[in-house]
């Protein structure tokens, strides 16, 4: 398939891999890359020096574009950035932050830049700000979601009605079916977190990607809205959350709750009870770990044959 994503990254799917943090290392970037999609870093779960040997190790397994997703919040900001630069990433997808304060720092050094939006208006500071394209997101998304609570299908007509730039679809979005509702809707391709959070190549705890495929519908939840809205499994942390609210806590009881590591502990570290267990609704549709490639493979064979079989309609 060529369209503006594909052209864009120079790949052969326009499937973005969702740069997920304690789950996107260079396995899964240099995986999905190698099998025809964009492979993305999640910088914002790695210290810098962690960061540049996943760059470094990624280059090395891949010949294929692959970028980094960076939360613009990061502490360290300015030094991932420079080594970004320093060791010659292309691709570059920000979020959690204004897009004004990198996009033209990266641009003027060749770098394609992709910011993630949750809302119309935010999509068109993006696009204001000269970034490449914009990552729709709805709130069925897995980890930290926009504070509106649009649903992906909803978000993409609105988005692709207001702006010029290339629209990337996520939230929600894990088979060939659904990136094919997303492309009908507007979206010029996809970007999937959870199917590849349980992935071979993952980084994620053994632990938690058997936890994903037991994952039904209504099983995760958006909470912690006054610090960043996060969608998390159900669990005992989160009962713990819910708990809480009934107390009418203040901003300092939750964020003393929450604590620090929390989604480490769970996502990275396998802990299923304490830990914080960031998966999108679509992991109701997961019911089995594979590989990146056969991952890749089975969504494009069920779009190609959903989208052969739309003349029954």
């Amino acid at each position: 398939m060529i369209n503006k994503i594909t052209t864009l990254f120079n790949i052969k799917h326009p499937i973005v891999q969702g740069g997920m943090i304690w789950v996107s290392g260079w396995r899964l970037a240099s995986a999905v890359s190698n099998a025809g999609g964009l492979g993305l870093i999640g910088a914002g779960s790695m210290y810098p020096d962690v960061l540049r040997e996943h760059i470094i190790k990624c280059k090395k397994a891949t010949s294929k574009p692959f970028g980094v997703n960076v939360p613009m919040l990061y502490p360290d900001i300015n030094k991932i950035m420079d080594i970004i630069v320093e060791e010659g990433v292309k691709i570059v997808f920000t979020s959690a932050g204004n897009p004004k304060t990198w996009t033209s720092f990266l641009k003027d050094k060749g770098i394609a830049v992709v910011h993630v939006v949750s809302s119309v208006k935010f999509a068109l500071k993006a696009e204001a700000a000269g970034v490449d394209a914009v990552v729709c997101e709805g709130f069925e998304a897995g980890g930290h979601n926009g504070r509106e609570e649009t649903t992906t299908f909803a978000l993409i007509p609105m988005v692709k009605e207001h702006v010029k730039i290339p629209v990337i679809a996520a939230g929600g979005i894990g088979t060939g079916r659904g990136m094919l509702a997303a492309m009908v809707l507007g979206a010029d391709g996809v970007q999937i977190g959870s199917r590849f959070a349980a992935s071979e190549e993952s980084s994620a705890h053994i632990n938690f990607k058997n936890r994903i495929i037991d994952v039904k519908d209504g099983d995760t939840h958006l909470t912690l809205k006054e610090l960043a809205p996060v969608r998390l499994v159900k669990n005992k942390f989160y009962n713990d959350v819910q708990e809480l609210y009934q107390q009418n806590p203040t901003m300092a009881d939750l964020k003393e709750l929450l604590g620090r590591a929390r989604s480490k502990k769970g996502m990275f570290e396998g802990d299923l009870e304490e830990g914080e267990l960031e998966i999108g609704q679509i992991a109701g549709l997961i019911h089995e770990i594979k590989s990146a490639k056969a991952i890749l493979e089975e969504i494009i064979t069920e779009f190609n044959n959903a989208k052969a079989s739309m003349h029954t309609l």
